[in-house]
C-alpha cells in the first residue's frame, strides 16, 4: 500500500490579488511563505520517500518545505497542474464576473460544460489528475509520497475517489492553501482518509474566501468584493480624476499647500495618450472605487514600472481593494517585461506606507515632492 499526502500550494498571487490563475505562473505571497514554514513544521518527523509537484512556481516553492530538510529531489509533473483557464488566465475575477457572469458561475460550480477558448474542462482535469496520482503511487509501492498540486485540480481528483458526481463537485469546499489530504492507494483502489486539513495553519489560514467556500458562495462573495478595471474616459472623467487627486493629496499631507493640479493632469494625459490602458478606473459593482495610473514610458529601459498615482477612494478604504489594484499593476507590467515596481509615498502617510511595506515594497531612497521629501519605494515582481 502506498501512502499519498496530497497538498495544495501555499497562498499565491492569484489568491491574494483575486485573479484567475490556472497555468499562469504566479509566485507565493509573504503569507504564503509563512504558510510554507507551518507546513514544514507539520511534516517534521513524518517519513517521506519521494516528492512530486506540478511544474508551476507556486507548487515547487511549497514543495521545498518537505524536500529540503530531507535531501529529496523534486519530481516535476505537468499533469499535476491546476485547470488550464485558457483566455481567462490572469484576468481579475471582477472583470470575468462583469464580462461573462453565467460562465463564471459554471466555473465556480465546476460545471462539466464549462469551457472557454483554450481552456481545459473539469472532466478532463479530473481524469488527468487521477491518472497522474495513481501512476505515481504505482511507482512507489509501500512507500510514502508527498504530491503538491492546486485547489481545483485536487478537488476534482478527490471527488472521483469519493464518488461525487461531476455535477456536484462545486458543492465541495475548496481547501485552504497548504491544506492536506491523505490517501491510501492499493492497486486501483484509493481510500481518502481525510482532506482539506489545514490544522497546521492556525492564524495563517487564508481570509480571502468565506469559511464555506463552495462554488455558489464564492461567486456571491465576488460580487461585493472583487474589482474590475477599465481605462479612464477622457475628457468626460477629468473632473473625477482631479477630485481624486485633490482628496489623495489632502490625505497624504494633511494640507493643500503646494498642490498643483495642472501638473498632475498633464502627466496623466501624457500617460493616457501613450497607452489608454495605463490609466485605469477600478470599479466595484460598477461604482468607481479607485484610480490606478501607470507610466509605461519612464525608466522602461531599466525594467521599471512606475506608478505615479494609486488611490482607493475614501468610502472603499480598509476593505481589501488596494491589493487588487496592486495586482492589476503587477499584471500589466509583467506583460511589458518589467521586473520592478516603483512609486513615491509621503512619509507622513502612515496608512499608505504601511500598506506598501506589508506587501513587500521597501524604501530605496528619497525624492523631492509634495510638501517636502517623498520616500521612493520599490517592489520586485
Amino acid at each position: 500500500m502506498t501512502t499519498i499526502y496530497l497538498i495544495r500550494h501555499a497562498q499565491a498571487e492569484g489568491n491574494l490579488y483575486r485573479r484567475c490563475h490556472g497555468w499562469y505562473d504566479s509566485m507565493l505571497t509573504a503569507l504564503g511563505r509563512r504558510q510554507v514554514q507551518a507546513l514544514a513544521a507539520r511534516f517534521e518527523g513524518v517519513h517521506i520517500d519521494a516528492a512530486y509537484s506540478s511544474d508551476l512556481t507556486r507548487t515547487m516553492e511549497t514543495a521545498k518545505s518537505v524536500c529540503l530538510s530531507r535531501g529529496l529531489s523534486l519530481c516535476l509533473d505537468p499533469d499535476l497542474r491546476e485547470i488550464g483557464a485558457g483566455c481567462w488566465e490572469d484576468r481579475s475575477w471582477g472583470d470575468l464576473l462583469h464580462a461573462d457572469p453565467d460562465n463564471l458561475r459554471k466555473f465556480f460550480l465546476c460545471d462539466p460544460q464549462w469551457h472557454v477558448d483554450g481552456s481545459e474542462t473539469f472532466p478532463g482535469v479530473r481524469e488527468r489528475m487521477m491518472c497522474a496520482i495513481t501512476s505515481i503511487a504505482a511507482s512507489h509501492p509501500d512507500q510514502t509520497v508527498a504530491i503538491f498540486s492546486h485547489g481545483s485540480a485536487i478537488r476534482a481528483a478527490l471527488s472521483g475517489w469519493l464518488g461525487i458526481p461531476l455535477e456536484e463537485i462545486g458543492n465541495m469546499a475548496l481547501g485552504d492553501n497548504t491544506c492536506v489530504a491523505k490517501l491510501e492507494v492499493q492497486g486501483d483502489q484509493v481510500q481518502v482518509d481525510y482532506y482539506n486539513d489545514n490544522g497546521h495553519l492556525g492564524d495563517l489560514a487564508n481570509r480571502i474566501h468565506p469559511k464555506d467556500n463552495s462554488g455558489g458562495d464564492m461567486l456571491e462573495n465576488l460580487k461585493h468584493t472583487s474589482l474590475r478595471f477599465r481605462p479612464l474616459r477622457l475628457p468626460q472623467e477629468i473632473e473625477f480624476y482631479q477630485q481624486a487627486r485633490q482628496e489623495a493629496w489632502l490625505t497624504s499631507h494633511g494640507t493643500m499647500d503646494c498642490f498643483t493640479p495642472d501638473s498632475f493632469l498633464a502627466v496623466m494625459l501624457r500617460n493616457s495618450d501613450y497607452a489608454p490602458e495605463s490609466v485605469l478606473v477600478a470599479l466595484l459593482e460598477d461604482r468607481p472605487a479607485g484610480i490606478l495610473q501607470m507610466d509605461w514610458q519612464q525608466q522602461a529601459d531599466e525594467g521599471v514600472g512606475r506608478i505615479p498615482f494609486f488611490c482607493v477612494l475614501p468610502p472603499y478604504r480598509s476593505h481589501g481593494l488596494g491589493i487588487q489594484m496592486l495586482g492589476q499593476a503587477i499584471s500589466s507590467y509583467r506583460k511589458l517585461g518589467r521586473k520592478r515596481l516603483l512609486l513615491r509615498c509621503a512619509p507622513e502617510n502612515e496608512r499608505a506606507k504601511n500598506f506598501y511595506l506589508r506587501h513587500e515594497f521597501h524604501k530605496i531612497g528619497e525624492e523631492p515632492g509634495g510638501t517636502g521629501v517623498l520616500d521612493t519605494m520599490e517592489k520586485y515582481i
